[in-house]
């Protein structure tokens, strides 16, 4: 399957996971972006409207705990964390309450922890959860459960995340939305010249090799983490796409077949 075929055979999927992260949620000095959360709730909707089904996958809630608690920066230690969390999580929800409810949107609060996906059990009392919430036509918001999670249990990061929850779903595409418009051969924030991959059928160590290891100050994530996380998907038939969140509407574009972001194909 060549980039164009790959990227027309994007508007048939109908199972859609979207990960945001920090950064596509806050503006520079870490504050809420108010009006990219309200396109992002008119965007999903919309996609609802059409007979998609969506769940997001969103970052932001120790930003948004920091804020409210009027710390300098993100805690870096556990608790500090978990305290942040507890404080964001709920104003964040709040937050997408608000603007889905202008599109008459409901949605639903899904906190996870890794052993959730470890168990069996667990497992498929988590995936008939989110099937009852598709089949009622809600859009589950996915975070994972960090007031109780740890490092050694939890998921490093909402990149990984989002890819557990798109192979527990049994997804179509996995959308990766970032502050980079996609995988490039060198850092372009760094090199002025660096080129955009369009499109990669399947993960190499290239590939993994042009991610790098960075992340923001206020995110866990960064490039090599979402490639990380595109490993585990398209081995399970999930096509993924990385690109800028920018402009929500993105995924309008993405969905419709454009030339934008990274396309890391499964093999179909």
């Amino acid at each position: 399957m060549n980039a164009q075929e790959a990227r027309a055979h994007l508007q048939a999927h109908r199972r859609i996971v979207v990960k945001v992260g920090t950064t596509t949620l806050t503006h520079e000095g870490g504050r809420l972006n108010l009006q990219r959360i309200e396109r992002l709730a008119w965007v999903l909707t919309d996609l609802r409207n059409q007979g998609k089904e969506v769940i997001l996958v969103s970052s932001g809630a120790i930003a948004v705990g920091a804020d409210r608690l009027g710390l300098a920066e993100r805690p870096r230690d556990v608790r500090g964390k978990q305290a942040a969390s507890a404080v964001g999580q709920g104003a964040l929800m709040q937050i997408y309450e608000n603007f889905f409810r202008q599109y008459n949107q409901t949605i639903a609060q899904v906190l996870l922890t890794k052993d959730v996906f470890d168990d069996p059990e667990r497992r498929e009392l988590a995936a008939n959860t989110f099937s009852a919430l598709l089949a009622m036509h809600v859009i589950p918001i996915v975070n994972e459960n960090d007031t109780v999670s740890t490092s050694e249990l939890g998921f490093s990061d909402n990149d990984s995340l989002s890819a557990y929850v798109a192979r527990l779903l049994e997804a179509d595409a996995l959308l990766m939305l970032s502050d980079t418009d996609g995988l490039f051969d060198s850092d372009p924030k760094r090199n002025p010249d660096a080129k955009r991959i369009p499109f990669a059928e399947g993960v190499n160590d290239t590939l993994i090799g042009m991610a790098g290891d960075s992340a923001g100050s206020l995110g866990t994530g960064g490039m090599f983490t979402k490639v990380s996380a595109a490993k585990i998907a398209i081995s399970h038939g999930i096509d993924t796409v990385i690109a800028d969140g920018v402009e929500p509407t993105v995924i309008f574009d993405i969905l419709n077949g454009a030339d934008t972001g990274t396309l890391i194909c499964a093999t179909h």
